[in-house]
Order: structure tokens, then sequence, then C-alpha cells
């Protein structure tokens, strides 16, 4: 249900329930989950996350039989595709969504849980849990808001309509539009680019912007200037090292 392979420290992520669009269902979560925590314990630079076939992710299965939940089974369940966004969050690397056709319920919410995002011109996201009697997950309540502002994040939750690629990047929430096939390739080409950069900075910054989304201005300044001495720390160390192998 997820493929899984990393090639010059990039990991390629990709759904692959093309038959149901990538619909989720408790075993793909489980396994994206998986493949996430393996991207980050063998230490790629950088990881994109796909959907194989016609769409990115077209939200729960509606189709797929129900499971007899007993006593706080749903909250297990509701946590675990939580657990998309916690560990996308906590890789030191950035992760990038190439999105092409649907992205919707908690496809739009594993995408826009991604640190950046490369969608195809043909790319829908949506979020219709509402219209269907659910509630968003994957911490969308808050990143959404933190992104587009509190208006505009109840427009598109509460109205649940979709929305394409080029409203997306007018809204912020989409890096860069690109024909339709070229998505995957263009979300390479980005990986690749960051994961040439120096992987302590890339991480510290990061981790200060999630941490600022979460905290107050305070708190930021306080992790600017630790940060800042940390990446100075590691270029001086960088450099003794150059000139060490040098002589």
């Amino acid at each position: 249900m997820v493929e899984f392979a990393v090639e010059d420290g990039v990991a390629r992520i990709r759904l692959n329930r093309p038959h149901r669009l990538n619909a989720v269902v408790p075993e793909l979560v489980d396994q994206l989950v998986r493949a996430l925590a393996r991207a980050r314990a063998e230490r790629v630079r950088a990881a994109v996350l796909a959907g194989n076939g016609r769409a990115f992710c077209s939200g729960h299965d509606l189709k797929a039989e129900a499971p007899v939940l007993e006593a706080g089974a749903s909250r297990e369940r509701l946590d675990r595709i939580q657990e998309v966004t916690r560990e996308i969050r906590r890789a030191p690397f950035p992760v990038v969504a190439a999105v092409h056709g649907y992205a919707l319920g908690a496809g739009c919410e594993f995408a826009l849980g991604c640190d950046l995002v490369v969608a195809a011109e043909n790319a829908r996201f949506g979020f219709p849990e509402v219209g269907v009697g659910l509630s968003v997950t994957g911490g969308i309540s808050r990143l959404l808001t933190s992104a587009v502002g509190a208006l505009k994040a109840k427009e598109l939750i509460l109205l649940g309509e979709h929305f394409g690629a080029a409203e997306a990047a007018r809204y912020g929430l989409v890096a860069r539009v690109v024909p339709d096939g070229e998505h995957e390739r263009a979300a390479l080409e980005v990986a690749a680019d960051l994961a040439a950069k120096p992987p302590y900075a890339l991480a510290l910054a990061k981790h200060a912007i999630d941490q600022g989304i979460d905290g107050t201005v305070e708190d930021a300044f306080a992790r600017e200037v630790a940060d800042a001495q940390l990446t100075e720390y590691a270029g001086e160390a960088d450099r003794a090292q150059e000139e060490w192998r040098g002589r």
C-alpha cells in the first residue's frame, strides 16, 4: 500500500492503492507512518511523498467495510492518522508533497502537513469532512489557520468546497504549480536541491518554523539566537575540517 525507496539521499514514498485513488484505510496509514519513520532512521536528506495512479489521495475510503470498534479504538485510529503529521514534523529533513488529481480530506491533510507542496495543474484540494459528518484531523485546524488565517480556514473547512492548484498557490499552501504529469519530477528536483544544503542548518530552520507556529514571539527570539549560535559553531567546525584536509 505504500512504496519506499531511497536514491541519492532522497526518500521516495508513494501511496499505492490506485484502484481506490489511494483512499485511506488503517493499513495504508500504518505503512505510511512506518515509511516516514524508516526515512528518519536511514538518515535521508529529504523525502518526497506522492501517490500512484490518477490521484494523490482521495481521503478516507468510505466504501471500506467499517471495523467493529471497541471502546477507545476510535481514539486510537484518529491518533494514528495524526501520527503521519507528527512523523513529518519530527523528521529533521524536509518532506515535499507531490500532488496530482484529488487530495481530499485526509489526503489534503497529508499533503498540507508536509513542509513544501508541489502540485500539478490538475490537483484538486478540499476538506469534505464536515459534509459527511466527520472532523478534520492531522493538526490541520492549527496548521491551516496559521497558513491562511482563521476566516479563510473556516471557509475551506466549513463549506468543504474543492479548490485547484492555482488557488492553493494564491492561498500560500502550494510552493510550485507545474504541468500535469510533471509534479513528481519537479518535487524530486526540489528535494535534491534541499538535500544538497547543510543538513544541520536545514533541520534547525525547519524546527524553528514549526516551533514558531506553536509558540510565542518571545519563544521564537530565544530559539533563533540558540539556532544561530549552533549554525555558527557547525560552520566553524566544517571550515576547520576542510583546512585540516587541505594540509
